[in-house]
């Protein structure tokens, strides 16, 4: 049994808004869910439907109007120094400890004397650096995202615009080991070079 023009862009368009619910970042589940409308937008013309266009209209309008604000220069991201001790972040870690092993598989809690951070986006934590200081080098344990946030482009800040959270604690460069797959290629991404079996990222004066 066939299927028609019209059946195939309306199982595509079904497709689409049920992948986009399944998507753990918040922008990929906009763009697809985007992606979607529109296609339902261009079923709801083949078929025709009025209603079907205005209700996919509208949602695909307020998918832009929220990835316009996600990719905003002037997005509100952050990172806020704590203490490796403080209890909020020991909990933070261990809810997504299976997480973070897939990313740094050595990394197992702060110590005392780290440098530490909550990454911040509109104001609610979104992942966690730790690093070791030593000198005026930071040596960088832990660099973590929530999945949700990963493609909010919160390294994108903090290696760019925010790095005075990095030079205001008196470092002027950051080391880091390619300790997996996923973390050299984000660091590389971000800007780090290789230097012998370590990434490295010099920070602006």
């Amino acid at each position: 049994m066939g299927f028609s023009v019209v059946e195939v862009v309306g199982y595509l368009a079904s497709i689409l808004v049920v992948a986009s619910l399944a998507m753990t970042s918040v922008v990929r589940l906009r763009i697809v869910s985007l992606v979607g409308s529109v296609v339902f937008v261009a079923y709801g013309a083949l078929l025709p439907s009025i209603p079907i266009i205005i209700t996919n209209a509208a949602v695909a309008g307020l998918n832009i109007w929220f990835l316009r604000k996600e990719f905003a220069p002037n997005r509100d991201l952050g990172a806020v120094p704590i203490e490796p001790d403080a209890p909020f972040l020991l909990d933070f870690l261990r809810s997504h400890a299976a997480d973070i092993a897939g990313i740094h598989p050595g990394f197992d809690a702060p110590a005392s004397g780290d440098f530490v951070l909550v990454l911040t986006r509109d104001g609610l934590p979104a992942g966690a650096l730790v690093g070791t200081p030593e000198g005026r080098t930071l040596r960088l344990r832990l660099d973590y995202v929530m999945q949700a946030y990963r493609d909010s482009r919160i390294g994108t800040w903090l290696y760019g615009r925010g790095a005075r959270v990095f030079t205001s604690a008196g470092f002027d460069r950051i080391v880091a080991p390619a300790d997996s797959e996923l973390a050299r290629t984000y660091l590389e991404r971000m800007g780090f070079v290789r230097t012998g079996d370590e990434l490295a990222f010099t920070l602006a004066g």
